[in-house]
């Protein structure tokens, strides 16, 4: 996940209009008051879409690794779940995992990065009111 929140980061700071860099010289923010007080908060919308997408990744990384490894100490999680309906050939089962991954992907999605993108791009400007 840690090069996708970079990279959204890295691109968020390519992004950032030069006119900002030149306000912020001219009225005092140069070195690391410039960087905390401009070029972070207009790199933002950036690093939350290279958190979401880190998001994504982390998950699907974290289902594969159920998928491989499995601890009976720590229970059965919904990789496991996946592997054990294949196992099976309990086709019940790995639609039930597949939903149940599919389910909590699109929770925290919605729940926490849908919100959070809205509200960051609202307060930038970025997106219209509604």
């Amino acid at each position: 996940a840690v090069p996708s929140i970079a990279n959204g980061l890295l691109s968020g700071v390519d992004h950032i209009p030069p006119l900002y860099q030149r306000a912020g010289r001219t009225l005092g923010a140069t070195g690391l008051k410039g960087t905390w007080h401009i070029t972070l908060p207009a790199a933002l919308p950036g690093y939350v879409a290279g958190l979401k997408q880190g998001w994504a990744f982390s998950w699907r990384s974290l289902m594969a690794a159920e998928i491989i490894a499995s601890f009976p100490d720590l229970g059965v999680g919904l990789g496991q779940l996946l592997e054990n309906g294949r196992n099976a050939s309990d086709m019940a089962m790995v639609f039930e995992a597949i939903l149940l991954i599919l389910t909590v992907g699109i929770a925290i999605d919605l729940l926490i990065f849908s919100p959070l993108e809205r509200r960051v791009l609202r307060t930038r400007g970025l997106l219209v009111k509604s």
